[in-house]
Formats: structure tokens, sequence, C-alpha cells
């Protein structure tokens, strides 16, 4: 009889890769965690309870097929093993890497909520499928057959590439426009190579490419190009824009130098520190937190982003403001226990009511404590009044958020209808939009979001495109 190579989690305890110490790791930009040896992804894959009811692949958004594609791991059969996981994930590698799985699959493991501490899912996926691109696993995209429809996906972040990569497949000519020199849009340029390096976004761009999909890029729509003219060059067009306009501070002082946004912050130092771009804003020390106070503004991970970043550019002292406590925050709390490790300080219940200097030189700072439940069942925040005082400051980054942009007036079409969010308006499992042939897909739809929904949004979305030209086609081929 075969040996039962599951349901181990009673005798073998869970066990992360080993992370690089933080004396050594906040010198660079690689990853912190180590890969997986097999033998080590093999025993952490076999400890999955193989449960009649997955709640692991039920809270994923790709409904990844996780319980199958451990059980090879566990068996040692890891080809077969990235087939699943490939089937339903265009990008497992980078999911692997920077989904909140403490939030999603993991924190919904059965044996975690009996006391066995989760399946380490994360690390097991991005292991195999690094070995699949190793082990030349990951085969180039070739249609099996060429079709004549043209497909125009506007924005190279995730959601974009994971719909480019699903009709490209089908044989669709896929031409996809973007406003930056490199596809990948916040993997790319902001996410930081600690978490995602970048060379794991480019084989994938590079994948699509060598598939024959064309990239149009430095090109900003309503400005180098109309989106009117985009739809008569296509068949279909899919919004994948993102939201990158950032939440904006207020009080006196608000609009001193040396306040940045956080997105301009992460992507002057990722040109920089893993492209080796030259970027004058960085140089001039606009955006280089090397030797100066910085306090962020903020407590989802963007705001972890930056605060270990400023660690690494070699900051004096970098401290994160939060109105909440720490068990509120939005952000993985794996990322706020990393920025402590790298020795970022956290100002919990804090918030700021103004700045004072030009170029700033403190931020002037309100205590808070958490009162009633809001609508979300989240305690409020409520002001201590006479608690304020002056944190030193040299650069503050604001990591607030983000909201769309106004699409329909920076590419004159009024018709493209949006919510009062300014999200644009689309189905929710295809991404149609009220004009023909224009779909919508990511967070420019759910407002700001992971990038695990974009890949889901991208994948339905491509779907309803395909569904949608066979449909065309047999009513012209009727008449």
């Amino acid at each position: 009889m075969a040996k039962q190579p599951m349901l181990k989690f009673v005798s073998i305890d869970r066990d992360m890769p080993s992370k690089r110490e933080a004396v050594n790791r906040k010198e660079d930009y690689q990853e912190i965690y180590a890969e997986f040896a097999a033998a080590k992804a093999e025993e952490q894959a076999s400890r999955c309870s193989q449960c009649g009811v997955p709640y692991c692949q039920s809270h994923c958004p790709l409904n990844n097929n996780i319980p199958d594609w451990l059980r090879l791991t566990a068996a040692g059969r890891l080809e077969e093993a990235y087939q699943v996981s490939q089937a339903t994930n265009t990008f497992p590698e980078i999911c692997g890497r920077i989904c909140p799985q403490d939030r999603l699959c993991e924190g919904n493991c059965v044996i975690e909520q009996s006391g066995h501490g989760t399946v380490t899912i994360g690390a097991v996926e991005k292991y195999v499928t690094d070995t699949a691109w190793e082990k030349g696993w990951v085969q180039p995209i070739v249609p099996s057959v060429e079709r004549s429809e043209s497909v125009a996906i506007i924005g190279a972040g995730p959601g974009g590439l994971a719909a480019a990569d699903v009709l490209r497949r089908a044989g669709l000519q896929i031409t996809i426009y973007d406003r930056y020199d490199r596809a990948g849009g916040l993997l790319t340029y902001g996410i930081p190579g600690f978490k995602l390096e970048k060379d794991v976004v480019m084989r994938r761009n590079k994948q699509l490419e060598e598939a024959g999909v064309t990239f149009v890029m430095n090109c900003d729509v309503g400005t180098d190009i109309t989106f009117e003219e985009i739809r008569e060059k296509h068949d279909a067009v899919i919004i994948a824009t993102g939201v990158y306009k950032s939440r904006d501070l207020r009080g006196p002082g608000a609009g001193a130098s040396g306040i940045v946004k956080a997105i301009d912050y992460l992507t002057a130092n990722n040109r920089v520190n893993n492209f080796g771009d030259t970027v004058a804003e960085f140089d001039s020390g606009e955006l280089n937190a090397a030797g100066k106070k910085v306090v962020v503004i903020g407590g989802g991970d963007t705001a972890m982003d930056c605060v270990r970043t400023a660690i690494r550019q070699g900051a004096d002292s970098v401290k994160c403001l939060y109105r909440r406590d720490k068990a509120n925050m939005p952000g993985s709390q794996r990322e706020t226990q990393n920025a402590e490790e790298e020795g970022v300080v956290f100002e919990w219940l804090t918030a700021p009511v103004g700045f004072k200097g030009d170029a700033v030189s403190s931020v002037v700072v309100q205590k808070m404590r958490l009162g009633l439940p809001d609508a979300s069942g989240r305690q409020s925040p409520e002001v201590i009044e006479g608690s304020d005082y002056d944190e030193p400051a040299d650069l503050v980054i604001k990591a607030l958020g983000f909201e769309p942009e106004d699409l329909p007036t920076l590419w004159d079409t009024p018709e493209l209808e949006v919510t009062r969010w300014g999200t644009v308006k689309a189905e929710f499992t295809s991404g149609r939009t009220a004009l023909p042939g224009v779909y919508a897909v990511g967070d420019i739809v759910r407002g700001a979001s992971l990038v695990v929904w974009a890949i889901r949004d991208g994948r339905d979305c491509a779907e309803a495109v395909l569904a949608d030209l066979a449909t065309a086609a047999a009513t012209v081929a009727a008449e």
C-alpha cells in the first residue's frame, strides 16, 4: 500500500522559508525570503489536510486549485503541480510573492483554525513556479490558430497583462498601450524589489512580446493618441489603467516642499535601484531619503513599501503615522513585522494636522483613540484634544491610497460612464461597459485593490471578449 503523502500537519510544524537577517537585507533591494529546497517544499505541502471544503480555494480570488497542487508537490510531481497552478493563475510566481496570503488562502486554512498553523501556500506556490521557469516547463505562448480580430488594452499592469495572455493564446491580435517605458504597472514601478525582484516581471513581459503582443510604450492616451482613435483601430478595447491619483493631505503647510507622493517616491527608487535609470529628482534628493528624518503617513501595503525603502536608502530615522492601532491596520501584518525588524518606528493612533517649514521641518501630529465602530465594523479614531506635538521630518511621504483619474475628461469621452467614486462602470464578471466593444478591469473598476483581483478581472474579461466576438462573427455569418 502506498504511503500516505498528506495529512502530516499533526506531526510536522509549519515552517516558512528562511528570512535574511534584517541587518543584512536592509542594505539591498533583493527579496528577503529564501527559496524552499525540494525536500522542504514537499514536507510543507504534505501538511495539507485535503479537506472536503477547501476554504483556501474559495477565499482565493482566482479559485486556485490549491489542495491539488499541494498534493502533487508533496508527491514530487512538480511539473504537474505547475500545470494545475497555471491553469487558473496567469502569474503564480508573482502572487506567491506579493499576495496577502495571511488574509486570503492561508488565513482561511482549516488546520490553522484547529491550531496547527496554516500550510505555507504562498511559499510553495513561489517555489513550484520558480522551479518551472528554471526547468523550462513554462512554455512559449503559441496560438493554435491566428485570428484577424484585434483587441487594444490600455494599461500594462497585471489586469491588462492577464487579459493579453488569455486573448493571445486564443489567437487574437493584441496591442497594449501604456504611459510608462516598461510594462508591468505597479508590479514594475510600484512594488519594491525586496518584495518582487524585477526580472520576475520582465520575463513575463518578454513571454508576451515573443508571443506577438505589441507593446506601445510611453503612450499617454488622450495626448499621444485619442481614445476614439484606439476604438476605431481595434475590434474591442479593454481599459486596465489602474488608479494612480494619490489621495492628498490637508492642513496648514500641506503644500510645502519635502512632502511627496508615495507613487513618485517608489517609482523613482525602482528606476534607480532596480533598473539603473537616472532620475533627476532622486539625484537632487527630492525623492531620496538618504540622511533624512522620514515620516510616512498611512497604514496600508504602500506605506510599508515606503518605510522599508527609506530604510534601504539610508534614512537617519523612519517613522510611520497611522490613525488606528496595529490590529486595525489594512496592510499585511507580515509586512509590518518585517518593517519593525528593519528599524521602522510605528506611531499608532496618530494623525497629521499640519506641517511646519518650507522645506518641511516637522509634522504637527494629533493623538487619537478608538471610539465606536463605523459602518465597516472598525472602530473609528477620535481626536484627543490638546494632544498635539511636533514630529521632526525632512521628508514626508503621503501613502494614503489612490483614486481614479477623471478618464472621461482626460480622454474627451464623456459617454464613458463612471461611478460616484470616479471608477468606470462595468459589469462585475465580464467587464463590459455601456460603450459597445469597450470593457474595463482591475482597479479602475474596483478602486485600489489587490493584484490577484486584477488578474482575475483580466482573465474573466478576456473570456467575455472572446464570447462577444464569437457572437458578432456568428451574426455576420447568418446575415
